[in-house]
């Protein structure tokens, strides 16, 4: 199982615009269209990738609980399709209802989206603000497939109430770790 680290993308960073199929509802989203009006998580993350799927539960919980509170999730997966069948759009479909995602899953056929987020691995998440802002940029938690540690999405979490509360998110924040994004 690769290990690869984030891309620490520079606080302060806008947000690259997009428009995306979601494999859920089938259409064309743009992120301006489904921005938070307090603030915004976007998740790069596939279907098969062992680091996504043991923090999938929680990844749903958070969603679930700050939507209410004006965040909004953007899942995206950039994978390679072609050379991993099980990324697809049609598996994208299932997977997200099998998982009860709460959030638009988008495909980023081209890539293009991955690259312009400097997105490296699965899961990578980035909290940007009302007005499009990095906020952070990270990992959900420490806990990893195997080391023993509990699934908490403290880092995460910790991150979305600084911004909602709007202090200054003083922790350190470490990048994600998990499988490279599968590029073409």
């Amino acid at each position: 199982m690769a290990r690869t680290p984030s891309n620490m993308l520079p606080l302060g960073t806008s947000a690259p615009q997009f428009s995306l199929l979601d494999t859920i509802s089938n259409s064309i989203l743009n992120l301006n269209d489904i921005k938070g009006n307090k603030g915004t998580v976007i998740m790069f993350i596939c279907n098969h990738c062992p680091f996504v799927i043991h923090v999938n539960s929680e990844i749903v919980s958070i969603a679930n609980t700050y939507t209410k509170k004006g965040i909004s999730f953007i899942a995206i997966s950039s994978n390679d399709a072609i050379n991993y069948p099980q990324d697809s759009p049609e598996n994208m479909t299932i997977h997200a209802k099998n998982e009860s995602y709460p959030f638009p899953y988008l495909y980023d056929e081209s890539q293009e989206i991955a690259k312009a987020y400097d997105a490296a691995c699965t899961p990578d998440f980035y909290v940007f603000d009302e007005v499009l802002k990095l906020n952070y940029r990270g990992q959900l938690d420490n806990s990893r497939p195997g080391n023993g540690l509990p699934i908490t999405g403290i880092d995460l979490r910790q991150a979305i109430d600084c911004l909602i509360e709007n202090k200054e998110n003083t922790t350190l924040q470490k990048p994600s770790i998990g499988c490279n994004i599968k590029w073409k």
